[in-house]
């Protein structure tokens, strides 16, 4: 588990999801949570979930963080992706 300055420790899992999603597009989205003075990933959410699916699992009355991997179509018709990091909560 690594340690940050702020002494939040984020779970091994957590990087490792993130690198499945980024380099294997194994995953939609991941969201994560704080549990007990560490990040941990709450849900990862397959390939074939869309915006919708991602924003229903956000509660709505307490924060979480998020990656979520966009795909789009360019003006030149070209197949893009980006992946956006998301705070969420109040």
């Amino acid at each position: 588990m690594a340690n940050s300055a702020s002494g939040m420790a984020v779970q091994d899992d957590c990087k490792l999801k993130f690198l499945e999603l980024k380099s294997k597009r194994n995953y939609r989205f991941i969201v994560f949570k704080i549990e007990n003075q560490q990040v941990v990933v709450e849900k990862l959410g397959s390939p074939e979930e869309t915006y919708e699916d991602f924003t229903k699992c956000l509660p709505a009355n307490e924060c979480r963080y998020a990656v979520y991997d966009f795909d789009f179509t360019t003006d030149e018709n070209c197949q893009k992706s980006k992946i956006f990091f998301i705070a969420w909560g109040t």
